[in-house]
């Protein structure tokens, strides 16, 4: 039975490695910086992502236009979503709904609708758009996604879009060529700082051809960073001088205002 082993492991792999189909197209892609700072005074702004479609010579001669379909997912956390119900002349938050580690930012970018570039089970699967990106939420006792309808997720989608960090934009990505692309990724004022991840997908004739991945970073400087740094690495500190600064305030404003 040893004798046989290593030709059954050398032979299954042969196996896998069959089934894996030849690439014939890679993507080539890099954003216009890496490394965005958030100062106090930051009102938002924009980067550039921009690449190609590299081929060889196992491209079908045959193949037709290109589609690209852009998503960027920026730092993840539990969230939120409460309904509010008017009882008694006041508004008071009678359900809610957890969502589990979902993106902070998310925005899903193409060169034209996603139900023009590929079928509903493509786009369920490849997660094309808002509607069918996965938002895990605690339902109960269990974990699970829910349909796109569901108020509380219509809601979440809804208030995270009205603050620009949800948005689809279906013609946000331009071919200045046949192989040469590029589209704008906006950023917020309220953008979360951390790492984004940007997933580039290729189609072409409603399949999947080729992905790739980049990422940058968004990161604070000046002193709301330090301060941001001091209450991460040094919580006892950072209560002990806010303390401290509370009193002070507080025996200055007794001064200003104290009647004579």
């Amino acid at each position: 039975m040893r004798l046989h082993t290593p030709l059954a492991i050398v032979g299954l792999v042969a196996a896998c490695l069959a089934a894996v189909p030849a690439r014939a197209e890679r993507l080539i892609v890099s954003v216009s910086n890496h490394r965005v700072t958030v100062t106090p005074n930051y009102s938002g702004g924009e980067l550039v992502l921009f690449g190609s479609v590299e081929k060889d010579d196992k491209t079908p001669s045959n193949r037709g236009n290109y589609d690209l379909v852009v998503t960027v997912s920026g730092p993840r956390a539990d969230m939120v979503t409460r309904r509010k119900e008017r009882k008694f002349g006041i508004w008071i938050n009678t359900d809610s709904r957890q969502f589990l580690q979902v993106p902070g930012y998310l925005a899903l970018f193409s060169n034209r609708p996603f139900e023009q570039i590929a079928s509903p089970e493509v786009q369920r699967r490849q997660q094309l758009g808002l509607n069918n990106v996965l938002l895990m939420q605690r339902v109960g006792p269990d974990f699970a996604d829910v349909v796109p309808n569901d108020p509380f997720r219509s809601a979440f989608v809804r208030l995270r879009s009205e603050h620009g960090l949800y948005r689809e934009l279906t013609s946000a990505v331009t071919f200045l060529t046949p192989t040469l692309f590029r589209t704008g990724i906006p950023l917020p004022a309220e953008v979360p700082i951390g790492t984004y991840n940007v997933e580039i997908k290729l189609f072409s004739d409603g399949a999947l051809v080729t992905k790739t991945e980049t990422a940058f970073e968004i990161v604070k400087v000046g002193f709301e960073q330090f301060v941001a740094t001091t209450a991460r690495q040094n919580g006892l500190v950072y209560g002990l001088v806010t303390a401290f600064m509370a009193l002070m305030t507080g025996w200055m404003a007794s001064i200003v205002f104290r009647k004579d």
